[in-house]
């Protein structure tokens, strides 16, 4: 269960009845938890008869309240919970009165959720499952109209309005963020402040300041590790103050940095595309494999007579797939940016894979340059290259509705050799504007391009210039099938550890192997 805590309001305990009344949720309101910012959307939460529980634990359950005493509305949901008459029951009246206790947290089961911009994580669906009473206020909005203690002494305590806490202040575990609606349910626990005070103080009330410095910091922490809740609360309240001379917190943002992965196909862009069948590991496409022939004939003479035949082109399909196994810990106990930058790289790692085995095939089908060249070419050499290729494709597509190679697919070291190109001193291949330079374009800022009438695609699968690392394609006579891509998530109890798994199916039609002509290095 993952919790973020973003305190609400109690508006009223009732001494005779031993009831507290408040706000537990307001929507649309954001308020600041341990991962940031987290937001209920109007009409998110479900409402429930639930048990009131002391600080989030279930162990420790000191009332209940009704689905009659429930009250949602546009703005938020109000409860009032009856105490139970036992000795933590009316601990927590007093404390809830004198301010001790003065926080509401709900628990929420949701399903359904979004991160916006800011990074906010905004709830979109989900239902109460239970109520706490907490420590720690958070939201400007919580107040608490009237507080009474209990029905052994009516005299001491008295309806009174007070003011909430100005500073936000934060409890909690980390929210679940998965990439889709998860279908496993995951907890948020979205707490609003309680406030209370007792007759004898009149006006408005403030929570007193606390001192903190670097050593008081140090002795409650090492004090709240072994259970001392007054040190927690301490140390929570620490941790939520950025100004203080001697503690100034790390902040974490949720930008995240990689420079390893990327999702571009430039090979796979380079050729057609069509819909992997439904089923089966293999496919056939029919090809005609003879054609009917005409020939001139002399008057009365024999018609020509070449009989047409087919076979089926049988494709093979490939599962591209990888998982990632990591501890329930790591899952549960730190920003839900790690489990979407997870699955964006496991995402990234397939599409790379896909384009690798895609490229893998274009080079083995091509044809081979007859003229070879002893190291990246030059311009006479490219455009060499360029214009037997765009023959060789033609004449083996010949049949095809469009027969001509229309793309290059290249390596990063050919790209780069593209862009030194030059004709007395002017680049070739940075410009289609200049009326005296209309070679192409292939410019260090984009992956895409266009060289003597190919269109460029950049291929990083391959970085050197041999055989392969320059492909004239004709995109018709290759065709990428790509299914839909699937997530598998496996939890064991053993060891608590997490699995989550990735996988594709995929596969390439070599139509016509002529159709893709390479370089040869020497």
């Amino acid at each position: 269960m993952k919790k973020v805590i973003t305190p609400m309001t109690i508006t009223a305990a009732d001494s005779n009845s031993r009831t507290i009344t408040g706000r537990i949720v307001t929507f649309e309101e954001t308020g600041n938890a341990s991962i940031g910012k987290v937001q209920f959307a109007a009409g998110s939460i479900e409402p429930n008869a639930v048990l009131l529980n002391l600080e989030h634990d279930r162990t420790r359950r000191i009332g209940k309240t009704l689905m009659t005493e429930i009250a949602p509305d546009k703005s938020g949901i109000d409860a009032t919970f009856k105490i139970a008459n036992t000795t933590a029951g009316t601990d927590a009246l007093v404390e809830a009165q004198e301010g001790l206790r003065d926080g509401f947290s709900v628990e929420v089961s949701f399903d359904e959720y979004e991160t916006l911009k800011d990074g906010t994580i905004r709830i979109l669906a989900g239902e109460l499952t239970g109520v706490a009473l907490t420590s720690e206020p958070a939201i400007r909005s919580a107040r608490v109209e009237t507080v009474a203690a209990t029905t052994a002494d009516e005299n001491e305590v008295s309806d009174s309005t007070i003011e909430p806490e100005v500073t936000p202040t934060t409890e909690g575990d980390e929210v679940d963020n998965t990439v889709t609606n998860a279908e496993t349910v995951e907890t948020v626990e979205a707490a609003k402040s309680v406030t209370a005070q007792s007759n004898n103080v009149g006006g408005w009330k403030a929570t007193p300041r606390i001192e903190i410095t670097a050593a008081k910091y140090l002795e409650n922490k090492v004090l709240a590790a072994t259970g001392d809740e007054s040190a927690r609360q301490y140390v929570l309240a620490a941790d939520n103050t950025s100004d203080n001379a001697g503690l100034v917190p790390t902040r974490q943002l949720s930008e995240v940095i990689n420079g390893l992965s990327t999702t571009i196909r430039p090979s796979i862009d380079a050729i057609s595309r069509g819909a992997l069948p439904d089923a089966g590991m293999t496919f056939e496409i029919p090809k005609i494999t003879a054609a009917p022939t005409v020939a001139i004939a002399a008057e009365d003479a024999i018609f020509s007579d070449t009989d047409q035949n087919s076979a089926f082109l049988s494709v093979d399909v490939k599962k591209f797939a990888g998982q990632q196994k990591f501890s329930v810990e790591l899952l549960t106990r730190t920003s839900p940016l790690f489990y979407d930058e997870l699955l964006r790289n496991m995402v990234a790692a397939m599409a790379k894979a896909q384009n690798a085995y895609v490229n893998a095939q274009l080079i083995a089908g091509a044809t081979l340059d007859g003229t070879t060249t002893t190291t990246y070419p030059t311009a006479t050499e490219l455009l060499g290259v360029i214009a037997r290729g765009s023959a060789s494709v033609y004449g083996a597509t010949a049949g095809l509705a469009n027969p001509f190679a229309r793309n290059l697919i290249a390596s990063t070291g050919q790209w780069a050799n593209l862009m030194t190109l030059n004709d007395a001193g002017r680049p070739i291949y940075n410009t289609v504007t200049n009326p005296m330079n209309q070679a192409g374009l292939a410019t260090p800022t984009s992956l895409t391009g266009n060289v003597a009438g190919l269109n460029l695609y950049v291929d990083p699968t391959n970085a050197g210039d041999g055989d392969g690392t320059l492909l004239v394609v004709n995109p018709d006579a290759y065709t990428w099938y790509e299914g839909t891509s699937y997530q598998l998530r496996a939890e064991s109890t053993a060891d608590g550890s997490i699995t989550v798994g990735v996988y594709s199916f995929g596969a390439v039609g070599t139509k016509i192997a002529a159709g893709a002509f390479k370089n040869n290095k020497q």
